[in-house]
This record gives C-alpha cells, sequence and structure tokens, in this order.
C-alpha cells in the first residue's frame, strides 16, 4: 500500500471523526470526510460531503465522486455512530431504528461502496467502530451495544468474503472518549464502566489512531476479521 493514501472517514464533523480526519491530513494523505453537518475542517488535502450514512442514494453519490476524482480508495473508517442510554423499557421504538440505521445501516452501505471501489486496485483496508459495551453487556445499553455487536460480526463476515480482492476488515472497539457522545452521560455511569476495563481510564484520541496506524500499515496485511478492545476487556 502507498505512502500517501485515499482515505475516507465517516463522521468527521466532531469528535474522534474530526480528530482522525486532521490526523490524516496532517501526514499528508487525502482525505474525504462526511457528516450531518457542516465541517470545521480547513485543509486542503480534506474534502467534506454533508449526508446522512444512512442514506444510499447519497452515499452512492459520495463514492462516485471519489471514483472520478482519486486514483481509487485505500482506507475506510467507519466512525460515525449515535448512542442512548436507557433502560429497555423505556426506550422508543424511534430510537432503535436511529441507533441500527446509524450505526449497523452506515456502516454496511459504506463497506458495500468502498469494497466496490478497493477490488479495482486488489488492495484496501477497512476499519469498522465497535465497542467495549458489547463485550461488557453495559446495562442502559442494550440497543447501542446490540448494534456494535452487529458491526463485530459483519466485520468477521466481510472480512472472509472480501479477503480473496486484497482487503482486510478489523474492528476496534472503542471505550469511553471525552467526547460528545458521552456528555450526557451521568459521570457515575461511566466510572463503572471504566471499572469494568483492566486500564481504568478514558481513552485518549491518539490510542484510537495508534490502533487505526496499525491496521492501515502494509505490514498488517495479514491481519483481518479481527477485534480490538482499547482498555482491556
Amino acid at each position: 500500500m502507498k505512502d500517501k493514501k485515499v482515505i475516507l472517514i465517516t463522521g468527521t464533523s466532531k469528535g474522534i471523526g474530526k480528530y482522525l480526519a486532521e490526523y490524516y491530513c496532517s501526514k499528508g494523505h487525502t482525505v474525504t470526510g462526511c457528516s450531518r453537518k457542516e465541517s470545521e475542517i480547513k485543509n486542503e488535502n480534506y474534502s467534506h460531503f454533508s449526508l446522512d450514512v444512512t442514506d444510499e442514494e447519497k452515499v452512492k453519490e459520495l463514492f462516485l465522486h471519489i471514483r472520478k476524482n482519486q486514483p481509487g480508495l485505500d482506507v475506510l473508517i467507519n466512525n460515525a455512530g449515535i448512542a442512548s442510554m436507557n433502560h429497555v423499557m423505556l426506550t422508543p421504538l424511534e430510537t432503535v431504528k436511529k441507533i441500527l440505521g446509524t450505526n449497523f445501516t452506515g456502516t454496511f452501505l459504506f463497506c458495500r461502496e468502498a469494497a466496490k471501489l478497493m477490488r479495482k486496485n486488489n488492495s484496501g483496508r477497512i476499519i469498522n467502530f465497535s465497542s467495549v459495551a458489547s463485550d461488557l453487556a453495559v446495562e442502559g445499553e442494550a440497543i447501542y451495544a446490540s448494534s456494535k455487536s452487529a458491526v463485530v460480526t459483519f466485520t468477521k463476515v466481510l472480512s472472509k468474503e472480501l479477503s480473496s480482492m486484497g482487503i482486510t476488515v478489523n474492528s476496534i472497539g472503542i471505550t469511553p472518549v471525552n467526547t460528545d457522545l458521552i456528555k450526557n452521560v451521568p459521570a457515575g455511569k461511566i466510572d463503572n464502566l471504566l471499572e469494568m476495563l483492566t486500564i481504568k481510564r478514558l481513552a485518549e484520541l491518539e490510542d484510537i489512531s495508534n490502533v487505526t496506524d496499525f491496521l492501515i500499515r502494509e505490514e498488517s496485511r495479514f491481519i483481518t476479521g479481527q477485534n480490538i478492545n482499547l482498555g482491556g476487556v
């Protein structure tokens, strides 16, 4: 895989996605990002699309743009995700649809379209974001954890379906990070989750890019179908 890569990252308006987009732009890679909101990223290596990751037509338009303007697609990082903590008995169906839509359906759409581009060069890296909430079976996160469990299973199956095309597919189990995703979660709940980890602290953004860097490396071409949980689960 070449030194300067074409990278697509979802959910880049804030948080982890914004950090990763700026991080890879700073390394000279060509980065395309997307989110429902406009992006504040100002970098000549970055282009942004405003869309909902569950909108199939808009997603296809994004990939058509990459197909027409780039030599291919080297890396996809499926970061876009939403969460909602609630007891199952108090969870509205609309909340279930939104969480499953963004966290799983969006991941599916981007993986499917990315594979179509990557197969042309017989090379590619797909990195999906799961969550330690799945393995830890965190109370109050039944729908969120279930959506991320689906991502892990999807990752494993997809890795087998795409292996003959030179595409690796892995996932990273994200722990709580100090971003908007957890700002409305009571501190006590976050503390309880951290106590369940081997390394009992919030993740730093650099902890995440350390793993994405590893999976993107040419030397990682023999690693696929894996879910790497941060923090120790």
